[in-house]
């Protein structure tokens, strides 16, 4: 039996069979999604899979037509969404434990973000792997604004736009276990810069905050209409921190490393040269 939850713990499911068709997904809709640089899901049987708690919970956006993203409306984990056939695809951050799979292949690879380096040796596909039926395959989505000169973001539905206008502090990817249920994705890449180095254009209203009870710092910051995380601004410790999947344009920077490795997903290989860190950074 497989379970998974979103970050509050309010939409909880289980999965009795099992899981295939695990697949890393690079469309720039899934990265503004999950506000990660990629999303991975695994399917099960429609049969194998019930939710245990909080359908009433979950908020839905229909990204492309007839395609609904589903969210806790509470902490915006992003959890399961309606079955596609006979089967239900699931967000494998949000799965506790080790699946007994891992990960098949990279799809939308061709729509994948310019700081990503895919470096393993699973295969790639520009698009669905052949043989998928699956929805017509849409366009990469613009940014909903023109600024030009600072790197651009914004939510799913463009209801949140944002520039980075300060220099870039630090650039972490994450992969603690309360990172990956607030994504629902193997890691959360966040880029650092000053609180004043973040300028909301349009939609911060639609911002809806989420904190851990016990967490001193930790909080996840959601579009209420699309559940796709946003920037956050701290400045009772000056920084803002961006979702790296939620930008539209090269940062001209990149990633310096990845964090809280020693709590990993098992199914997640980090096959690239960004330095590792079992907890924090030295001195950080």
């Amino acid at each position: 039996m497989v379970h998974g939850s979103c970050l509050c713990g309010d939409v909880a499911w289980e999965i009795d069979g099992p899981l295939q068709l695990m697949s890393h997904c690079h469309c720039s809709r899934c990265r503004k999604a999950h506000g990660a640089p990629f999303a991975t899901y695994v399917a099960a049987d429609v049969g194998a899979f019930r939710f245990v708690s909080g359908r009433d919970r979950i908020a839905r956006w229909e990204s492309s037509p007839g395609f609904f993203r589903c969210f806790c409306g509470r902490c915006g984990s992003v959890v399961p969404s309606d079955a596609f056939g006979s089967l239900v695809f699931v967000p494998a951050g949000c799965l506790d434990g080790d699946l007994g799979v891992r990960p098949e292949m990279h799809i939308f690879a061709a729509s994948k973000a310019p700081w990503v380096e895919l470096r393993d040796d699973l295969p790639r596909f520009d698009a669905y792997p052949p043989g998928f039926e699956a929805p017509v395959t849409l366009a990469d989505l613009p940014s909903p604004v023109a600024y030009a000169g600072k790197p651009r973001g914004s939510c799913l539905c463009g209801g949140v736009a944002y520039v980075v206008e300060g220099e870039p502090l630090r650039w972490w990817m994450c992969h603690c276990s309360r990172c990956r249920k607030a994504r629902g994705a193997a890691c959360a890449s966040n880029l650092f810069t000053s609180a004043d180095g973040l300028r909301f254009l349009k939609g911060e209203d639609l911002a809806v905050p989420y904190k851990i009870p016990e967490a001193k710092y930790f909080m996840q910051v959601f579009c209420r209409r699309c559940g796709s995380p946003i920037p956050r601004i701290d400045r009772s410790r000056n920084f803002a921190i961006v979702p790296a999947g939620t930008l539209d344009d090269d940062p001209g920077t990149r990633p310096q490393a990845h964090i809280f490795v020693g709590s990993k997903a098992p199914w997640d290989t980090i096959a690239d040269d960004v330095p590792q860190h079992a907890e924090y950074p030295p001195a950080s």
